[in-house]
């Protein structure tokens, strides 16, 4: 036996997942179903990491896939900014192409690039190609989950995976991109070829995210990071069927589902169709503009600009509390709940016990 509870039981999601923890209190879960939580929830994207002088310690001598892989490492790494910082979730310590790699594609991380990937996929026999992910090549990272799920008390854990659309970016141009141009090229030059690709990327998106949720977490979230490239048509056209599919098949988990992207202004009222029950917001547009923009019934999260935590104190307590006074107001115009979060992830060199103020100061408005 495992120790963990099964809080559904005769549902189809508890015999799909029955290692479910029961966390009725957990302020993140209550927001994000649109309940009133104890106190307004606050996590980090990016929490667990180079921020941390104690992941950079604990990464000494490791690659970053290397990581990904181990466990341990990802326990450790993961639960570091819960004992620092008290948010009020985890989330997974991983990457969004650990699955692509666990497949078996020829990919590194580069430092100071990013991912790489060794031939990129542009041709209809490429896709053709492209292996598919079974559940065991990532049973290191369910392993994780299961420690974390014991080691985290009353704390949820969020796993997460990178949308289609931003895995085929980086498969289709070979790392990141400023342009887009292959990918581009790609969707409109031959669709057919290009929602293929896309269809294939789901399902490795799928088994990821299944692994993670048979394996205890709490919620899951949907990172795409690149959509803020492509226009409001190509959006609807070219990815957001493929996003829609994610969140249609994970509905019967009966977890929060969250979903993210970067410079996504434009798209938020197309992100709010596509089925997630938390739809987060970048720093660009004020969260009462957002809700108006997704539309009623929906949790936002978000949205401080993480380069304002350079800005010291005084400033960075106004700007939490202007984007609370947001909130605040897209919850009275419709919005469900509030998550707050950062627009986008802790960059590198922010000052840790800034994040931890942020913390207290949420938690005490």
């Amino acid at each position: 036996m495992t120790g963990l509870e099964n809080t559904n039981v005769g549902s189809p999601a508890a015999t799909q997942y029955p290692t479910r923890r029961a966390l009725p209190h957990a302020p993140l879960l209550a927001a994000a179903r649109g309940e009133k939580p104890a106190h307004r929830p606050v996590w980090f994207m990016r929490q667990a990491g180079r921020s941390l002088p104690e992941y950079r310690e604990i990464r000494v001598g490791t690659g970053m896939l290397e990581s990904c892989f181990d466990p341990d490492l990802v326990c450790e790494i993961t639960m570091q900014p819960v004992r620092r910082h008290k948010v009020d979730a985890a989330i997974l310590f991983s990457d969004i192409v650990v699955p692509l790699k666990a497949a078996g594609v020829d990919l590194d991380i580069v430092a100071g690039t990013g991912p790489v990937v060794a031939e990129p996929i542009r041709t209809a026999a490429d896709v053709a190609a492209l292996p598919r992910l079974e559940p065991e090549e990532v049973g290191a990272v369910a392993r994780a989950v299961t420690m974390l799920t014991r080691e985290l008390g009353d704390t949820p854990l969020i796993g997460f995976a990178g949308a289609p659309f931003t895995l085929a970016s980086y498969l289709v141009e070979g790392g990141p991109s400023r342009n887009h141009e292959h990918t581009k090229a790609l969707m409109h030059a031959d669709p057919k070829t290009w929602h293929a690709l896309l269809g294939k990327l789901t399902d490795i998106a799928l088994v990821f995210l299944r692994a993670q949720l048979e394996a205890g977490v709490d919620a899951v979230q949907l990172f795409d990071s690149w959509a803020g490239a492509l226009s409001l048509a190509d959006y609807r056209e070219f990815v957001m069927p493929h996003s829609q599919r994610v969140f249609a098949e994970l509905e019967s988990a009966g977890v929060p589902r969250i979903h993210f992207g970067v410079g996504t202004g434009e798209l938020l009222g197309a992100m709010g169709e596509v089925g997630a029950d938390v739809v987060g917001v970048d720093w660009r547009v004020p969260l009462d503009v957002a809700a108006q923009r997704v539309g009623a019934g929906k949790v936002l999260q978000g949205n401080l600009d993480p380069a304002l935590l350079f800005a010291g104190w005084d400033v960075v307590d106004s700007e939490v509390r202007r984007v609370i006074a947001s909130a605040d107001r897209a919850l009275a115009t419709g919005a469900t709940g509030h998550i707050f979060n950062l627009g986008h992830g802790v960059l590198p060199d922010t000052d840790p016990t800034i994040l931890t103020r942020v913390v207290e100061l949420v938690h005490s408005l």
